[in-house]
């Protein structure tokens, strides 16, 4: 019998609230909807990580990052532990990508003048590229150059190309390109000529979907970058002032500090961006309206597992930041949707993470789980409706060494770090060496109010299921590594 289809979407930047069908006042993303109606829709998924590099390290692994290591943008990540990409195609699958996975390479055997040493936008070890196109986009460029288009001398400038003759008080300026020659166009056109092309009788395509909307810049193409209008985007949910937000956390007040950091207190600036973000999602739906549409009309689609789901969030002003940083559920709560032959339609609300994508996608292709694995298998969801013995918190971290923290707050390097567990009733967040929060997410969903002082009983508590559950994870993982140096494998694919 014929291995199923494999095709993984991510969206970059995607917040998990920034769907119609998670009742987004605002945003409409049809197609998502349609596919959520004959999927499986994980409405408490997080990512385990920030920013890009660390989140996907944790997606294709399967790992936490106190397991893998790969905390920051550029940190490599260690080519002993296995990926679904080298799993799938040991299973015969030959997994391809569309896009980028962030992924900085290991140095250690590789040649020095090898093009992905030092560059933080590696490709994934067992993946191959068919588009490789991140801040870099040389396919795209050569095609757009060929279109008549002029562009930037720098790569990444291409995707914030602005129309200003489009632009006005209360409409954010256009991407200078047209939508049917958008990035996000672009790599749907070439995934589906790829599979178009597909002719492999024993195994299905296997495709990993990269697309880098809503990334920043936010410069959504015509007719996107009007899609809503800016007197009806929803107020950001923060503290009436910067000083007030800074004055929660030490941590809080010096990434505040830095403007780069902070929304624009010129609030149609602000919207317009806003805006330009929303744009990009609904430019995304419609592209995957179109690659659903002719999955379904070429008779792929019932024989197709179709993940979609994003690397991490946006604050997008909410607490008065831009970008994904620190612990807020803005930069660490995003969609997930799977759709599969047999799929059981509906709701998921247990909270489930990102390491838990590598053993789903394992059971669902027939391999086998590695060992290394921090997540567990979804598929007793997909196909019975639940998820028996399940946890029952979010658990997410930030490896925030690379900033200027570690200076301004008189931090060791290996202090700079915190870690979060978030269930239904509480958020605890937990410091190396600052002082701790706790929001009561039922009395303040919005984690305004720091509680923590005056409930030491409830921190203890939290704080003691976090250490349990960092050791349970690292003991495990640790053992497994010393199992793979006795025995002198590369990767950690034994299996348990």
């Amino acid at each position: 019998m014929k291995k199923p289809n494999v095709l993984l979407i991510t969206a970059d930047q995607w917040r998990g609230d920034c769907l119609s069908s998670m009742n987004h006042p605002v945003v409409k993303t049809p197609h998502l909807d349609a596919l959520a109606l004959e999927s499986m829709q994980f409405q408490r998924h997080y990512t385990n990580v920030v920013p890009c590099g660390p989140s996907r390290a944790s997606l294709h692994t399967g790992l936490y990052l106190h397991n893998h290591r790969s905390g920051t943008n550029g940190t490599p990540l260690d080519e002993r532990f296995t990926n679904w990409a080298i799993e799938t195609r040991n299973a015969g699958y030959d997994p391809v990508l569309f896009g980028y996975t962030h992924t900085s390479m290991d140095p250690r055997g590789a040649a020095e003048d090898d093009p992905g040493l030092g560059n933080d936008e590696g490709i994934l070890p067992g993946i191959r590229p068919v588009i490789d196109m991140g801040t870099l986009c040389p396919d795209w460029r050569a095609y757009l150059e060929s279109l008549g288009y002029e562009l930037p001398e720098i790569h990444g400038a291409t995707y914030s190309l602005r129309n200003p003759g489009e632009a006005t008080a209360d409409v954010p300026a256009p991407l200078a390109i047209k939508a049917e020659h958008s990035d996000s166009h672009y790599l749907v056109d070439n995934t589906l000529a790829f599979i178009d092309e597909f002719d492999d009788n024993e195994t299905g395509w296997c495709v990993h979907l990269s697309l880098r909307a809503p990334h920043p810049p936010w410069v959504a193409p015509s007719p996107y970058h009007s899609r809503y209008p800016l007197d009806q985007l929803p107020e950001q949910l923060r503290h009436g002032s910067v000083d007030m937000e800074r004055s929660v956390h030490p941590w809080l007040s010096e990434h505040l500090a830095d403007v780069r950091n902070r929304s624009h207190e010129d609030l149609q600036r602000h919207r317009k961006l806003q805006a330009g973000y929303y744009g990009l999602m609904s430019e995304v739906d419609d592209n995957i309206g179109r690659l659903i549409a002719a999955l379904k009309d070429s008779g792929d689609w019932e024989d197709t597992i179709f993940i979609f789901t994003s690397d991490h969030g946006e604050q997008m002003g909410d607490h008065w930041m831009y970008g994904k940083a620190g612990f807020f559920d803005q930069s660490y709560h995003i969609p997930l949707i799977i759709h599969c032959p047999g799929v059981k339609t509906g709701v998921c609300e247990a909270f489930t993470e990102h390491v838990d994508i590598f053993p789903t996608l394992m059971e669902l292709t027939g391999c086998e789980v590695p060992r290394q694995c921090d997540g567990y298998s979804l598929v007793p969801q997909l196909v019975n409706g639940a998820l028996p013995d399940w946890r029952d918190a979010a658990h997410f971290e930030f490896d925030f060494r690379h900033s200027d923290a570690e200076n301004v707050l008189d931090l060791d390097m290996e202090h700079a770090c915190l870690n979060v567990i978030r269930d239904e009733k509480y958020k605890y967040v937990h410091f190396a060496d600052l002082p701790e929060l706790l929001f009561d997410l039922e009395a303040d969903p919005g984690e305004l109010n720091n509680i923590a002082p005056e409930n030491p009983e409830i921190v203890a508590r939290y704080a003691k299921a976090l250490l349990s559950w960092r050791m349970k994870t690292t003991d495990k993982t640790l053992s497994h590594l010393q199992i793979s140096r006795e025995n002198g494998l590369r990767d950690l694919s034994l299996q348990s």
